[in-house]
Parts: C-alpha cells; structure tokens; sequence
C-alpha cells in the first residue's frame, strides 16, 4: 500500500487489518456490506476485554431489539483509565479550565483513577449497587467526570442532569430513574455568577422518596442549604481506599441513561449500554477530529448533554487523550475567552455550538485576532445546522482557513457522530453548512410523506437510518412502548430521526431541521408541549401553543402565544409571571423569547391547532401561510398577524 493510500485512514488498524479496501468509499461500503466483520474487528482491538463476545450483533429493526457483542464482558472504567495509567499514570487526562481565566487545574490518568476509585468506594459505603441509578447534578469539573466513571466502576447507571435545571425539572428525572443517590457540589460558578446547586437539590429531592444519600462537594466551600440525606463527599474521599475492584458486566448492562426533549411534554430517559456505546464514541472521536495521542482535545459542551458525554468524557478518555473541561461561557470575561483559552493550553482539536459561533461574531472579529491559534488543526459544530455565514466566520476568522472544519450529525440516541465531513479522503471536498458524509456503518435514507424511500440524489424529506450501529440507544427508560413509537413506527424497519434533510445530487448530506414538535434552542432540544404545560400552570393562563422561530443567536427562539383566562390583564408583570413560571419548571433557556397574547388561536373544525400557521406568523411569513381552508375561523390568524406586526414594531 503506497503512502497516498495509507493516507486514507487515520488509524492504523483500519488501513491493516481492512487491506482490501484501499479507499474511503471501498471502507465504508465494507462496513455496510459486512457489518459484523468490521465492528466485531474494530471492537476486539479498541477494547479491552475481560471476557472475549461470542457473537457481534443481534438486531431486528422491526421490533427495536438491539445486541452487540453478545456475550462479551468488560468494564468502562477499565477502557478509560486503568489502561492509560497502566501506559503512563502521569499523562494528563483533565484540564479543568475554572470559570476564571488562567486558574485551570490539571488531573493525571493516576489521579483520575484514584478519585473514580474513592468515590465508587463511597457509592458502595451508601448500598449502590449494580444497576441502582445515581444522579449528578454537577457543573464542568474532574469529580463530575470522576463520579460517572465511578459508576461505571461498580456498574451502577449515572443520570447527568444539566446543572441548570430548576429543581421540579430535576425531580422529575430522579423519579423517572427512581436515583438512590444523587452527587453534586454546593455551588457552581459560571461566567462570574454562583449557581445554587445544593439548594435546588434539597428543593428536588424532598418529593424523590427513592433517595437515600446526597453526596455533596465543595465548590466554593460558601455555606448552603443542608439536609438530612448530606454526605461531605470530600471527606468521605480521603476515608476510602484509592483502589476498586471494577464489576465485570456484560456488553449489554446500562452504562448511563440520559434525558432528552420530545414532542410529549415527558422528557424521556433514552438509555446507552456498555461496549457498543464506548467503542461508536472512541471510533468517531478519533476519525473525525483526527485526534491523536498527544493532543488536546477542546469540547465546551457541558457535561449534561451528550456531547458531554461522548466528546468530553467517554470518547476522549477511551483514546488516552487529554480532554478540556470547560466550567466558563463564550464571553466571560469577555468574548475573547474562547481563543485565550486555546492559546493558553495549546487546543488542537475545538468543538462547539453555532449559536456561540453567531454570539462571537456579533463581539466582532478583534477578539479572535489577538491570540495565536496555531495549534488548533480540527474545528468542529454541534448541536443544530450550522448555517453558512457562520461556518465561513469559523473557518476564516478563527481556523484562518487552515483548520478542518467539520459540521457534525447526530443526537442523544445515535450515541455518536453520524454524519460529518471527516473521515473521508485526504483532499476532499469540505462544503460550508452541511454534514456532507455518513461515518462508517451508517446507512442514511431520505423517505418522503407518503413514506416511501428516495433513491435519487437531490431530494429532501425525513431523514431516516437503515442499518443498526453499536452506538444506538437500546431503549426509553421504563417506556420501551414510547421508544417503538418514537424512533421505530413511523416508518417500519428504519430509525426515524425526526430530522429533515436534502441529499444533494452529488449524494452529500444537508440537514434541515427538526420535523416534529421539537425546537433546537442554542443547540439544546426543547419539546414545545413541555413550555406549553408550565405556561398552563399559571392562573391566568386558558390555552397556550409554542413554536420555534429564526434567531439570529440562538438558532432558534422561543414564540409562546397565550390566550388569557377572563378577568385577567395582559401586562408586562403577566409576561413576567409566565416567564417565571418557565424558569421555575423547566431551565432558564427555555424562557420564551416573546410572549404574544391573543384571543384565539388557528384550529381546524376538528379543533387540532394548525401549529404551521403559529410558525410563518412568528417568523414573519404571514404571506405564506399555504392551504388554510381547514381553518374554523380565518379571523382569528388575521388577528394574531396584526398583533404580532405590532409586536415587531414596538421592538419585541
């Protein structure tokens, strides 16, 4: 094999031990062709193993039944740490990079294990057993990190809860997952402000009957709301051995499950099991941001997403990597902190969200030209469609046109990064906004409405995979009816996204967007009928319907319009009310951007609310509304028109 075409392959296994495939194209036609082969040879190098799996997959897309490398044992922590301290236990695995710049702290592969051990430790002192839940409501930090490794230590199930979730939002999800133990520190720091952590834990917890411990670190060591359930998870560390037997599980056990939005108003614990999950985030880690060992690798994401997950934690420690953990935001102490950060630890691989692409480019382009960015060789964008004008501000501004800038694909339950520009040929094309190329072993199809795949290039419709892929979440928590339903059932014998996309007529990949009642805002799904069920619980409220619309920084804004009960008055304390009780249920992202109140909104006779109509509305395309002859009254959507253009003009 010359040089050109070893090229192709930024493993080495790939390019040995597939020596019949001499191309990008001829490898991933293998991996589609012959599934096994390929993820049954890449699992049994990338993984250690302590019982070899008899047989690699089991998987009927008709009843949504997923196996991978059954009859395989190992242990996730094992694959993350053990074997990189094993290698070089004073190789860094952590920068902590603390809300204040220049304060990062720096945790080796041995002191990594030795804290996952302590804390596994104190999870068993507490009666965590296998299979128990642990929640973790934590900010950005190594014990964060350390407590879902320790999980996966004894072979408990971590649920990561974003630390930004108001106290109901994270009740509901330790009751779903029925948590026996929740970890979380007394306060988190973000861009200069105190994020009151504990309080909302004891707030949450006081209607969670399952929980019996809450492990409690020091963030900032201020004084906090206390409990009965505390535990100082700093000095119950230093009673406990630095050593753990890890629990031998099947490939099949839960590692974590983690919840996401959907269309109901029921966030759903979409759940990830042991090997397929770890070997689909090590593998697409490495191939598409071209990390190698040496390199620092640069996710901002939180930990309670997955991004997080996958790109932070499990992806970059299974390669033996240094991976950033960022505690900071884009812009504090000023839109600079992005590339000072960079600079300061030398970044070779960034990755991040369009809508703080589109925040910095509004700060202007002096914050980015001041630093040297010459480490950085791999730019990649998560979470929504990136759309031109930023992508090309990323790669000029930023890489200075001589990064790889890869636009990624992918959710909560792929796991991993599905479609991306990388891997692919050395030289090949990379075009602005669009995903472009399926990884390995993923087979996407466009269907239309009538349900029927579309062969040819250059059509668009929803965007569905055909073929299972080791990352795949197994099922919904408790709800495997609702995973059918969701993911399964629209359309038999293929993974529906609820993605839309155009395959263009070169076969490159475009996504369009969410096609169900889901918004992406920042980069984080939000289920409309969750906004709408908190704004209900406000007296005044009669009826509400939430859509998303264009935002220049967001992506996606929040439109709430809300019909008010009798006697009650629209004013700005009402709108500030409604906001509030948002915040209160859910998160402070999911605040809507504007509140319109109206006296009806557009139903059919059948009284289904025509949510296309409330969507041109609020995005300004009252001249296309379409077919509106279903509508039981015309009247009503020519009153919201003219509200909402009194709206824009007052500047709302």
């Amino acid at each position: 094999m010359d040089s050109s075409t070893a090229s192709v392959f930024s493993l080495p296994e790939l390019r040995d031990v597939f020596p019949g495939c001499t191309s990008y194209e001829e490898l991933y036609n293998f991996s589609i062709n012959e599934t096994d082969v390929f993820w049954g040879t890449l699992a049994r190098l990338r993984l250690r193993w302590s019982r070899n799996f008899e047989r690699v997959s089991d998987c009927d897309m008709e009843t949504g039944l997923f196996r991978w490398f059954i009859g395989g044992q190992l242990n996730v922590s094992v694959n993350c740490v053990d074997r990189h301290k094993e290698k070089d236990a004073n190789k860094v695995a952590l920068i902590w990079e603390k809300d204040e710049p220049g304060q990062e702290e720096r945790v080796t592969y041995g002191e990594l294990y030795t804290m996952m051990n302590q804390i596994a430790n104190v999870l068993k002192s507490h009666g965590v057993l296998k299979g128990d839940r642990v929640a973790i409501y934590m900010p950005a930090c190594p014990l964060a990190v350390a407590s879902m490794l320790a999980c996966a230590r004894i072979g408990a199930v971590h649920s990561v809860v974003f630390a930004g979730f108001s106290a109901e939002a994270l009740a509901s999800r330790i009751i779903d997952a029925e948590a026996k133990v929740v970890i979380t520190a007394d306060q988190g720091v973000r861009g200069g402000k105190l994020i009151e952590l504990k309080k909302t834990v004891v707030t949450a917890v006081t209607n969670c009957p399952s929980v019996t411990a809450i492990l409690v670190a020091k963030r900032t060591g201020n004084p906090v709301v206390s409990s009965q359930l505390d535990v100082d998870l700093d000095e119950a560390m230093i009673k406990e051995s630095g050593e753990c037997e890890p629990a031998i599980l099947d490939s099949e056990d839960l590692l974590f499950m983690l919840y996401t939005s959907g269309s109901t108003g029921n966030p759903k614990g979409v759940a990830h099991t042991q090997a397929g999950y770890l070997l689909y985030a090590s593998l697409t880690h490495e191939l598409v941001f071209d990390c190698n060992e040496g390199d620092i690798f640069g996710c901002v994401a939180d930990i309670g997403w997955i991004t997080g997950h996958s790109y932070v934690v499990y992806g970059p420690l299974a390669n033996g990597v240094t991976t950033l953990l960022f505690e900071s935001t884009p812009t504090y102490p000023d839109p600079g902190r992005y590339w000072e950060t960079v600079q300061r630890l030398k970044v070779n691989q960034f990755y991040t969200a369009p809508t703080a692409i589109r925040l910095l480019i509004k700060h202007g382009n002096e914050h980015v030209e001041k630093y040297d960015l010459s480490s950085l060789r791999t730019l990649g964008s998560v979470g929504e469609p990136i759309n031109v004008e930023a992508w090309d501000w990323y790669n000029k501004v930023v890489g200075k046109e001589k990064c790889v800038v890869v636009d990624t694909w992918w959710q909560t339950e792929t796991g991993g990064i599905c479609i991306s520009p990388r891997p692919s040929a050395p030289g090949s094309e990379i075009r602005p906004g669009m995903p472009m190329r399926p990884m390995y072993g993923i087979s996407p199809a466009i269907l239309s409405e009538k349900g029927e795949e579309l062969h040819d290039n250059d059509v668009t419709g929803a965007l569905c995979l055909k073929k299972p892929w080791p990352g795949m979440a197994r099922t919904i928590y408790g709800a495997h009816g609702r995973f059918l339903e969701t993911y399964y059932r629209p359309f038999r014998g293929l993974y529906f996204t609820g993605d839309g996309a155009i395959r263009h007529s070169d076969g490159y990949y475009q996504i369009t967007g969410r096609m169900d009642d889901v918004i992406n805002v920042s980069g984080h799904r939000l289920g409309t009928a969750e906004v709408e069920n908190a704004l209900g619980q406000h007296p005044s409220v009669a009826e509400s319907a939430v859509v998303g619309y264009p935002h220049d920084i967001k992506g996606e804004g929040i439109y709430a319009y809300v019909i008010l009960k009798d006697g009650f008055v629209a004013d700005t304390k009402t709108e500030s009310e409604l906001r509030g009780i948002v915040r209160q249920k859910i998160a402070a992202y999911a605040l809507p951007d504007v509140i319109q109140i109206c006296t009806g909104l557009p139903k059919t006779r059948s009284g289904k609310i025509m949510r296309r109509i409330l969507r041109k509305v609020a995005a300004d395309q009252a001249e296309d509304l379409g077919d509106i002859s279903t509508l039981a009254d015309p009247s009503v959507v020519e009153d919201l028109i003219a509200h909402h253009r009194t709206l824009v003009a007052q500047g709302k």
